[in-house]
Formats: structure tokens, C-alpha cells, sequence
């Protein structure tokens, strides 16, 4: 091949991803979401990606694959054709602690994903039953050290957000609190209300609501800030205990390789999608705060999150395989 062939095609192969991208999307779009229907992710992700419909003009179609700790519904997206068709919800698991708390993971969050954008970042809560004898953070510190093992905690299973912050609280305090996983948030929430087990980290996605109602009482929020909704509930640097922020977020993935003229489109709609009045008022319902920004932005924590998880999920020797 001469060189003006060779230029000539040069040309034609590096226009071709513009090209398409400038076609994108032609087709219904698949959001994978690696929970059961109804959950707090599965209703943010369907309220975004409505908004996002309308600005894209293409129909974008929910499908919840749970299972195996989100892994079932993130290989999926890994091994799918990076096209701009297939995206999904990514939060924690995904993102920041299964690479540690499995000994081996059928993909690579860090190698295998093209970073979208961030979706949400909810802080979480201790909470305590209202008959518990703590008023206050620094009485509940008080007691569990005079009473080591004595305090059990609900979780809604191993691995979850709510369990690594109580063991992130534990190393930070000095404590020891015996863990008590459940199959789910709601029965673990059930049980902190009903008494039969005194306390646990809980996200005001589920917890604003009861919190408000005073069916459980908050002693402190893993926020770097105080939240509007919760004005007068101390963040736990606030109580006392430092470099303690805990919080779930969520953004998008798509599989590795997705040209960037669709991954900034695609970023431009959410991010514009976040700023949408329906998007913004469930967010104020769940407690979240909106997390818009860039790819690299989105990565950048996501990675720091792996980072400073790991380091929990170590010391305290959790696995779930």
C-alpha cells in the first residue's frame, strides 16, 4: 500500500468511531441493574434512565440480574459487545469490595469497565433501638467498652456496605461488637426496630424514614457534613470518631472499550439527567446526594474507595467464598 492508500485508510479507520457514535443510539439501550426489582438501586436506576430517555430519544430498558454478591449482572456487562447498548448500575460491591472479598472475581473492576459517571453517594447511619440505653455516640462507646461482645449488630448480610462500616467503626474505636447478618435490609432493619438486636449502620435510603418516624434512633452519620434532612445529627468526626466517613454510591459502567464519543455523550446525559426535577426529588426522598462529574472523576473515587476498603475488609479477615 502507497502512501496516500495508506493515509486514506488511516483516515477512514480513525473517522469511523465518530461516525457511529454520531449514530448512537439507533436502538434500545439495556441497563443492567444486579438487584431484584423494587430496591433502592432498582428505582434510582428506572428514574434516571428515564430522564435520560426523554434527552436520548431511545427507549432504555431495566433488566435486574441479581445474584452472587452484583457479580452475575457485572460479568454480563464485561463480556458484552462495547457498542453504547449495554450499561449498568454500579455501586460498592461492584466497584470497590468484591475484588477483596472474593479470592477470585470472573472480571477485573478496574481493567474490564469503562468508567460512565457517578449516579449517587448516600451516607450511612448508626443507629441504635429507641429503648437502648445510649442517648448519645459517646454513650454508646461508653458502654460497649465497659460490655466487649456484649452488643450485636444486624446487618443486611456479609460484605454489605452496613456490615463493613460497623467493622470500619469498630477498628476506628476500639471496639468489639459481635456481627449478626441477615438476608436483606428489611429484616435486619425489622429487628433493630423491634428490639431484638440493638443497633446497626442502616443508609437513609431505608433509614430516613423510621429515623424521622423515631422507630430507631441515630446516634451519628459516616457524612462529611451534616445532612439537610437530619440537621441535627452529628457526623461521627463531629462525635468524636475520625477519618470515619462511610457512604454507598452508585454510578454507570459500560464494557471496556466503549468509544469515547458515545462514554461523553453518555456522561452529558446523566449528568443532565441528575439535574432533572424528578431526579433530584427522589434523591431528597432517599437521602442521597447527586455524584455528577466526569468519567475520570467517577474512576478516580471509585478506585480510591477499592483502596480504602480493602484495607478494612483485610484487617478484619472477611471473605465470601
Amino acid at each position: 500500500m502507497d502512501r496516500r492508500h495508506f493515509l486514506a485508510a488511516m483516515t477512514a479507520a480513525a473517522a469511523a468511531p465518530l461516525a457511529y457514535a454520531q449514530n448512537w443510539p439507533d436502538q434500545a439501550i439495556r441497563w443492567i441493574v444486579p438487584y431484584p426489582p423494587g430496591g433502592g438501586t432498582d428505582v434510582l436506576a428506572r428514574t434516571v434512565a428515564e430522564a435520560m430517555r426523554q434527552s436520548l430519544g431511545q427507549t432504555i430498558v431495566i433488566e435486574n440480574k441479581p445474584g452472587a454478591s452484583t457479580n452475575i449482572g457485572a460479568q454480563q456487562v464485561a463480556t458484552a459487545k462495547a457498542d453504547g447498548y449495554t450499561i449498568m448500575s454500579a455501586d460498592n460491591a461492584v466497584l470497590a469490595y468484591n475484588e477483596h472479598l472474593f479470592s477470585k472475581l470472573p472480571f477485573s473492576p478496574e481493567k474490564d469497565f469503562t468508567y460512565v459517571g457517578g449516579i449517587s453517594r448516600f451516607p450511612l447511619a448508626l443507629v441504635v433501638n429507641p429503648a437502648f440505653e445510649a442517648k448519645t455516640l459517646q454513650e454508646f462507646l461508653a458502654y460497649a467498652r465497659a460490655n466487649p461482645g456484649k452488643i450485636n449488630y444486624a446487618s443486611p448480610g456479609n460484605g454489605s456496605p452496613h456490615h463493613l462500616a460497623m467493622e470500619m467503626f469498630k477498628a476506628r474505636t476500639g471496639t468489639f461488637l459481635t456481627h449478626i447478618p441477615y438476608r436483606g435490609a428489611a429484616p435486619a432493619v425489622a429487628d433493630v426496630m423491634g428490639g431484638q438486636v440493638p443497633c446497626m449502620f442502616i443508609d437513609l435510603a431505608a433509614g430516613l424514614p423510621i429515623i424521622q418516624a423515631g422507630k430507631v434512633r441515630a446516634l451519628a452519620i459516616g457524612s462529611a457534613q451534616r445532612m439537610a434532612n437530619l440537621p441535627q445529627l452529628p457526623t461521627l468526626a463531629e462525635a468524636g470518631v475520625a477519618n470515619s466517613e462511610v457512604f454507598a454510591f452508585q454510578g454507570i459502567l459500560a464494557p471496556k472499550g466503549l468509544p469515547a464519543p458515545i462514554v461523553q455523550r453518555l456522561n452529558a446525559e446523566l449528568n443532565k439527567a441528575l439535574a432533572s426535577p424528578a431526579v433530584a426529588k427522589r434523591m431528597q426522598d432517599f437521602g442521597m446526594e447527586a455524584l455528577p462529574g466526569t468519567p475520570e472523576q467517577f474512576r478516580a473515587m471509585a478506585r480510591a474507595e477499592a483502596k480504602r476498603w480493602g484495607e478494612v475488609i483485610q484487617r478484619a479477615g472477611i471473605k465470601l467464598d
